[in-house]
């Protein structure tokens, strides 16, 4: 059963994010997430790659813009903060304890493997581990669900609302 937020993603787009990688993508069930200008930001993946490796990161992040924000994020002392923002206040550890549900039962639909049963992704719900999955689940399930990937977006230097894509859709 197809997760309802995902769109099909097309020839295209598996060339798109060829090109945003420098590799093909491996278990792709869809595209969480798109650029203003058509573009793939988020791949959602299968937890079982099909040579077998179980893979937790179901929203994956391929938008170099936004990778690029989240990395530069990570350089500075920003994970410190988040850790010390979740640890600190309730409502944060709570939503963030929602998110990691939210993205494990999200993950479900495609099928459960043991080796990586109740790991999410980016530390959740714990850790600030990696901000790249943060956002990702923050862009694929939108503003609300994850407290923490929604502060990462907020504090990086890429928005949604615009494309800063080399090559965005329709150009040549």
């Amino acid at each position: 059963m197809p997760h309802p937020s995902l769109t099909p993603a097309s020839d295209a787009d598996l060339e798109v994010m060829r090109e945003q990688l420098g590799r093909p993508m491996r278990g792709v069930v869809g595209i969480a997430a798109r650029c203003v200008c058509g573009n793939p930001t988020v791949v959602a993946t299968e937890p079982r790659l099909p040579d077998g490796t179980p893979f937790p990161t179901f929203y994956y992040l391929t938008h170099p813009g936004a990778t690029a924000a989240m990395s530069a994020l990570e350089a500075t002392q920003v994970m410190r903060e988040f850790a010390d923002l979740l640890a600190e206040d309730e409502e944060v550890a709570a939503g963030y304890a929602v998110a990691h549900r939210a993205y494990l039962d999200d993950r479900a639909v495609y099928g459960e493997v043991p080796e990586i049963d109740g790991i999410s992704a980016g530390g959740m719900p714990t850790r600030v581990k990696c901000l790249h999955a943060l956002a990702g689940h923050a862009l694929a399930a939108g503003p609300g669900v994850n407290p923490i990937g929604d502060l990462a977006l907020e504090r990086g230097d890429w928005s949604p609302t615009r494309c800063t894509c080399a090559h965005p859709r329709g150009s040549s």
